[in-house]
């Protein structure tokens, strides 16, 4: 739970000293549950973003202006309505829980001064933003409509009498003392429990690190849990706020991924190796990059997932057929058979009666006796010519077949190495370009929208490292740019790596000119490791070659080449 009610309170400060007496330009509504203030203070223009999406309760201060829809929604124009041209008179937090309230000094339609005032509900599904005639406290409109048959005790709908959401039965945050955690604390054993039941507006890891402050940040050692240094814990907590001395952070684990962000060191992750502390100079800023990178992440790993199945579907079929083809070979590596049988049949057309099913010969290739299945409804003669057709069919199928083998061989190759991009894209624009990639190579239907407004055609941007020797190394984030990289910007002299029968990316050493040393061969094929489906693996093969070594058939698949000219090494997946 990003958003306690103590970062809560944090924000209501950080807003209140930005936006007081600012006045609303522009309201957006990005997506359904969410709005985008542009605001005019003595600063300049502030972005004040507010969210009511289950996965994305928050409200904080934004750079940039996001995507907005072409007609706005009805709570939008709603907003602009009663909020257009109206300055910010306050902001504050609703006792210590996870509400702000925005209270704004506008004029009606007839011109008189009114005070409208918007509650923005920051609670997880249960969020909502309303905006309130704060003279009667009736709702004008609310981003949630919440009816009798969601909520019997609490309706959020236009015209309706607003109604705080009710009340836990805890202390808050703001008037506990050390003496209510002593009673609210009954066992040494799990003190965050009772911290957590206890205190209104903190969340389950801010309770942790309460309740590890009491042990003065050693449970193991026997000591019992100290109220005082809890209390005096949280005080300190709110003092940094008052005193705006805050350090907010966002907690991130060994893949980068965010976690939790808060304005408090937190414990359960401060002890954590796996995790790493990154600092912000603000709250917002720190709410910004969490939600975005993790927003980011979550998206990635969808759209990634929808790619993985579009090619999964490919690989299965491309498979079957090579199993079928496989199977057809077997069959016509079987045509010299036939052809023994039209020689045999032809040499003793005389023995054969018309009407036989079957007849037995001497082979004159060994003497040995063959018996050659007849249909009885043809001649002797015809029956042979049978078989010379079925030898010439077979003969022909043989060649064909390999030839169709090849194709399927190399088509499931290049899905595999689709897949393994797919697997480690890290970005929305790398699945871009993967998706672009898999478009043009006819694996998915480009959209109509995108036939009607083509976009511009994203420039190779591959990875780039720097070795300890200071030489620059390139690697593709996909079959396209490895194309690029290794056809049109490497020279003939570099050194193109890329692991063996593996797939991943190409990887080229920017020599110039000069002879590259083993250190940067090693450092350069761990690189080409890493990015290819073998980075969780040991000792991985990698060939490399100079790039004048590198071909690419005619009508191959992107990023298939042939090389020649090439050594091996085994080296351990990393990146510089």
């Amino acid at each position: 739970m990003s958003f306690d009610g103590i970062v809560t309170k944090a924000m209501a400060e950080e807003l209140k000293a930005e936006l007081t007496l600012g006045k609303i330009e522009k309201i957006y509504q990005p997506q359904p549950e969410q709005l985008l203030l542009s605001i005019h203070t003595k600063q300049g223009r502030r972005l004040l973003f507010l969210s009511a999406a289950g996965n994305h309760s928050a409200v904080y201060l934004v750079e940039q202006m996001t995507e907005n829809p072409i007609t706005p929604p009805v709570f939008c124009m709603v907003m602009r309505k009663h909020l257009g041209a109206a300055r910010i008179v306050d902001i504050y937090q609703r006792e210590n829980e996870r509400i702000l309230e925005f209270l704004f000094e506008t004029v009606d339609e007839m011109g008189f001064s009114v005070n409208r005032k918007l509650i923005v509900e920051i609670m997880g599904k249960h969020s909502n933003i309303v905006l309130l005639n704060s003279g009667e406290g009736r709702i004008i409109d609310s981003i949630k409509h919440v009816s009798i048959d969601v909520n019997r005790a609490r309706q959020v709908l236009p015209g309706k009498q607003y109604a705080y959401p009710p009340l836990q039965d805890k202390i808050p945050f703001s008037k506990v003392t050390a003496e209510d955690i002593r009673a609210m604390v009954t066992s040494d054993q799990q003190p965050e429990r009772d911290l957590l039941g206890g205190i209104q507006g903190i969340s389950p890891v801010l309770a942790q690190t309460l309740a590890t402050a009491g042990f003065s940040g050693d449970q193991q050692s026997g000591a019992s849990f100290s109220p005082e240094l809890a209390w005096g814990a949280l005080q300190e907590i709110l003092a940094s706020i008052e005193e705006g001395r805050c350090a907010p952070s966002v907690y991130v684990d060994s893949k980068g991924k965010p976690a939790d962000f808060h304005i408090a060191p937190l414990s359960v992750y401060e002890n954590d190796p796996t995790y790493e502390g990154k600092t912000f100079p603000s709250l917002s800023q720190a709410a910004c990059w969490f939600f975005a990178n993790r927003e980011s992440t979550n998206i990635v790993r969808q759209k990634s997932g929808d790619l993985q199945r579009v090619i999964k579907a490919a690989l299965d079929k491309s498979r079957r057929k090579l199993q079928r083809l496989n199977e057809d070979l077997a069959q016509a590596e079987d045509g010299d058979r036939y052809r023994l049988y039209g020689e045999l049949l032809t040499a003793n057309l005389h023995q054969i009666r018309q009407g036989d099913s079957q007849v037995t010969v001497t082979s004159y290739y060994d003497g040995s006796q063959v018996s050659i299945p007849l249909d009885p409804r043809f001649s002797p003669a015809r029956n042979a010519q049978r078989y010379y057709r079925k030898y010439a069919k077979s003969r022909t199928a043989l060649k064909e077949k390999a030839l169709q083998l090849e194709e399927t061989s190399q088509e499931i190759a290049y899905l595999e190495s689709i897949s393994a991009f797919v697997e480690q894209a890290s970005s929305l624009e790398e699945l871009a370009a993967l998706r672009e990639e898999m478009v043009e190579s006819g694996l998915i239907r480009r959209k109509r929208a995108d036939k009607q407004h083509p976009g511009k055609k994203a420039k190779p941007s591959p990875w780039k490292y720097q070795l300890s020797t200071g030489r620059t190394v390139f690697a593709g984030r996909n079959n396209q740019e490895n194309d690029w990289l290794t056809l049109k910007r490497a020279a003939g002299t570099d050194i193109w790596f890329h692991t063996k029968d593996i797939p991943g990316s190409h990887v080229i050493l920017f020599t110039e000119g000069q002879e590259p040393t083993e250190e940067e061969l090693a450092e350069t094929a761990a690189i080409a490791a890493w990015h290819s489906k073998g980075r969780a693996s040991s000792n991985v093969p990698v060939d490399y070659t100079r790039v004048r070594y590198v071909k690419k058939p005619s009508g191959a698949k992107p990023g298939m080449v042939i090389f020649t000219h090439n050594r091996t090494l085994y080296v351990e997946p990393k990146l510089p």
